[in-house]
């Protein structure tokens, strides 16, 4: 193999695995860091860098980032990262003197943005700093898209929404509510001047279920539109018997919400079994935990409706097989009868765009979807980009967020005559955090802890009202106890082949044994030769130089370490050292990085 150019700032972020899977590239060790020191505000504005909304995303977030902890491979439990997340927003200091200040004089360059949610908000964010005028359009009398309609207030507060939102339209966005744009072309080529469009208005259209009974009754709802009514108050109430069909994220919200609207016999109705739930994990706990009952292998087969009142639904209840093709089939083994008073279709959600025209240039798919690139965000007419649900279908707000950064580097550049695919280069600064012979600016010892359970509010108080937080959030103590579980895994064992005498020092004290001293060879044939073989096909092999005493070379298993820099620590001549890379995300204006910085 090659040597492993650990000066390219794609290799170390990859190590860096929650930062890798989070589509924003959260810097999380050092914010967890940052949070351990006390200096909660910091780590606040060093999350909003990235992910714009840390209030919001603390408490909604699908957390892509704690499924690749490393600490997983530990001890089974990730840290929770998005509830230290929370703890940046609820413990910090006034921020708004720390936002990026917007010029006075304007660079003449106008922007609209379709949709008030998190993509276009995103953008706005980005284009402001750098003197873009946006005009936001929204259909709806406040902002925040599907994070205000589909979220309800006992998973986010509306205070947290609107505050983190005002951060970015008291930048003097042009905001206008209750404006909804029933011709993109008339926006495209009309006369209010505008250099580029942004498309973010989500996905906005929730699935019906057409079964027999369907139109019988007014008691049968789609899941975001009912979620929406509750959002504005428009329905305060709900029947004692609630079938909830579907296991998404939009389902579990929908069944908490009807415990707390009256609904005391909360079902959640699924075809497949537990381990095809679309629902995150915590999600489908939480409901549980408030008395939901989820029947899985359930198939709808028709609403049960007798003089325009709804008795229930039928339900075939199925096994799944695998035919002949590989395919998965389902077939009934039996009929059965559920009692309610309501149903919540919560099935899925699909875009809906009957207001841009078709004779425009916007190439459509066969789902009726614009053709969007996803390097660019920009769909076949120059100047229009998409973001978000809008894009490509339901996604989660982090999605969102990237999709809102990629698309104000495209726009800056399509109004600066840049080329859409160059896109600014990530930069990285690697510094040593060796503070003496045994002594490191990180601690780097491993804590044993377990992961830190979530505190709530009673259940009979939080089933009382839809607008009482169900999370506690984390303590002072309880954060304390948290972050020491993180493994620092931004400190990176960094290594000079011309300093290493092969006194094996390292390979004896690694706890891990994830390094080996061998000859080279294939990657296929490194990785089964190693002192612990590395089957984790998807984390890198780092593969030094030639050693100098033998020509053979130094190779690191990085799925395997834990950063705990006993290698650095034993090595006689330094050829192993702990440092920090800090991986510098290109933003809407950042050109270019100087050169990598390295001490």
């Amino acid at each position: 193999m090659e040597p492993s150019n650990t000066r390219d700032p794609r290799y170390y972020h990859r190590v860096v695995d929650c930062q890798w899977a989070c589509p924003a590239h959260t810097d999380v060790p050092q914010y967890i860091r940052l949070i351990a020191e006390g200096r909660y505000t910091d780590a606040y504005m060093l999350n909003r860098v990235s992910n714009v909304f840390p209030g919001i995303l603390g408490r909604t977030c699908d957390r892509p980032c704690e499924p690749a902890c490393r600490r997983t491979r530990v001890d089974g439990k990730p840290v929770a990262i998005c509830r230290l997340k929370r703890v940046t927003a609820d413990l910090r200091e006034s921020v708004r003197h720390r936002l990026p200040e917007i010029p006075a004089e304007k660079n003449g360059k106008r922007i609209a943005l379709i949709g008030g949610g998190p993509a276009s908000l995103t953008v706005a964010n980005d284009l402001m700093p750098l003197g873009y005028e946006c005009v936001l359009y929204e259909a709806l009398d406040k902002l925040g898209g599907l994070m205000l309609t589909n979220i309800p207030a006992f998973r986010l507060p509306v205070r947290v929404l609107q505050e983190e939102i005002g951060f970015i339209t008291d930048m003097g966005v042009d905001v206008r509510l209750n404006t909804r744009v029933n011709s993109l072309k008339a926006l495209v080529e009309g006369e209010d001047g505008f250099d580029a469009v942004f498309v973010g208005v989500g996905a906005p259209r929730g699935k019906n279920l057409e079964l027999p009974g369907r139109y019988d009754s007014d008691r049968i709802h789609i899941g975001i539109e009912w979620l929406e009514s509750i959002s504005f108050q428009h329905i305060d109430s709900v029947g004692e018997r609630v079938l909830v069909i579907g296991v998404g994220n939009t389902a579990m919200d929908c069944c908490r919400a009807a415990k707390r609207l009256g609904g005391q016999d909360v079902k959640v109705m699924a075809r497949r079994g537990r381990r095809d739930f679309k629902a995150s994990e915590w999600e489908l706990e939480d409901a549980e935990d408030e008395k939901v009952e989820v029947l899985e292998y359930h198939s709808p087969k028709e609403f049960v409706v007798e003089e325009g009142v709804l008795k229930g639904m039928k339900f075939d209840i199925v096994e799944w097989y695998e035919d002949d093709k590989g395919k998965q089939r389902a077939r009934p083994v039996e009929e059965v009868f559920i009692p309610c008073d309501d149903v919540v279709l919560a099935i899925g959600q699909d875009n809906a765009f009957p207001w841009i025209e078709r004779d425009m240039g916007i190439e459509f798919n066969d789902w009726d979807m614009p053709v969007v690139d996803r390097g660019t965000m920009q769909c076949s007419l120059p100047g229009v980009f998409f973001g978000g649900d809008a894009a490509w279908g339901p996604e989660n707000i982090i999605w969102a967020v990237e999709h809102g950064h990629q698309a104000a580097i495209s726009i800056h550049n399509h109004c600066q005559g840049i080329p859409l695919a160059e896109r600014p280069a990530f930069g990285m600064n690697l510094i040593s955090q060796k503070m003496g012979i045994h002594e490191w600016s990180y601690s780097n010892e491993y804590n044993p802890a377990s992961r830190t359970p979530m505190r709530y509010v009673d259940l009979e108080e939080r089933l009382r009202s839809i607008g009482t937080e169900a999370e506690l959030g984390f303590s002072v103590e309880e954060t304390a106890r948290e972050v020491q579980r993180c493994l620092n895994c931004d400190i990176q064992t960094d290594f000079a082949a011309n300093l290493c005498i092969e006194c094996d020092a390292c390979i004896d004290v690694c706890p891990l044994q994830c390094l080996t001293i061998t000859e080279n060879g294939d990657e296929s044939d490194l990785r089964q030769r190693l002192t612990a073989p590395a089957e984790n096909l998807a984390q890198l092999l780092f593969v030094s130089e030639d050693l100098p005493q033998t020509h053979r070379v130094m190779v690191k298993d990085e799925d395997l370490c834990v950063h705990c820099g006993l290698c650095a620590e034993r090595c006689p001549t330094a050829a192993w050292d702990m440092k920090k890379s800090d991986l510098l995300i290109p933003y809407a204006g950042h050109e270019k990085w100087p050169t990598i910085a390295t001490v």
